[in-house]
């Protein structure tokens, strides 16, 4: 298991599991949208989850909801680069993620001084944006998804066979491999199966219980449950309000099975159920 991830920012210790606070300044988010639309807005609700716990914060300027459309990189750009520099203003040292699958975009926050870059297209919509980040040295998170940014959350293309995890274990090794052909260390790369992004509810708990066997591809593993459809579903299909169990215990599987960062919106109880995981992770170990 990885026990370090080399950023931009310098490395962060894996030792324990580290949590990523989700702050969205985007409109139509799922679940937080337009809330932290503001740069003061943005910049109270990174306050809170730092004061919860959170490891870093990951920036997402575009929303990745089902039918969302794709943003310009100009505006996505206009919406996360002012919140960025103040969040740095604030706290020098803060960990920050952002959240784009675009080059320009990427460019543009990690010379601003964001850390790492949280693709959810696993380097498919553009590819370019492996060079943008080999030359900062930052750290890069691939997630698996499938189609466009209007189609990837949706059951169209969750089109998989009698192994929904060798499947993404196959799709996530390309990426990872592209990455390091175009300069990535290894040591940069994270990898985050992508639940709920084109996988059915029975692709996604598939995927959470295979959580060993993409963490055995040699990279650190993300995994974000948070509030996701997946987590209501097999409750009886209770809404966004009413998911914060299946949120905590999609985590607690996930670190039990190997994953080391939790990209969630509630950070507080993640951090304190997940200390007991990885307290019960560890005396299981040999």
């Amino acid at each position: 298991m990885a026990t370090e991830w080399r950023t931009a920012r310098g490395p962060l210790s894996l030792e324990r599991p580290r949590i990523a606070g989700i702050l969205n300044v985007t409109p139509d988010s799922f679940w937080d949208g337009g809330r932290h639309a503001s740069v003061a807005a943005a910049v109270a609700r990174a306050e809170q989850l730092l004061e919860e716990g959170a490891d870093l914060i990951d920036l997402g300027g575009e929303s990745t909801r089902p039918g969302a459309a794709a943003l310009p990189a100009a505006e996505e750009a206009a919406r996360l680069l002012p919140v960025a520099a103040e969040l740095l203003r604030r706290w020098p040292n803060l960990l920050l993620s952002i959240d784009t699958n675009k080059s320009e975009v990427a460019d543009a926050a990690l010379a601003a001084g964001a850390a790492i870059i949280n693709d959810v297209s696993a380097l498919r919509l553009d590819p370019a944006l492996a060079e943008v980040t080999a030359r900062f040295g930052a750290g890069l998170v691939l997630m698996h998804s499938r189609g466009t940014v209007a189609e990837m959350a949706g059951y169209e293309l969750a089109q998989y066979g009698e192994d929904v995890v060798g499947e993404v274990c196959a799709e996530l090794g390309t990426a990872a491999r592209f990455a390091e052909a175009a300069g990535n260390a290894p040591e940069c790369l994270v990898l985050d199966p992508g639940l709920g992004f084109a996988k059915r509810t029975e692709h996604s708990l598939a995927v959470l219980a295979g959580t060993g066997r993409i963490a055995a591809l040699g990279y650190p593993v993300l995994i974000g449950p948070s509030r996701k459809r997946f987590t209501g579903e097999v409750a009886g299909g209770l809404p966004l309000e009413l998911r914060l169990e299946g949120t905590i215990a999609a985590c607690v599987v996930g670190i039990l099975g190997g994953a080391r960062i939790l990209r969630v919106h509630d950070v507080a109880p993640v951090r304190r159920a997940c200390a007991l995981a990885e307290a019960v992770r560890l005396a299981a170990a040999p």
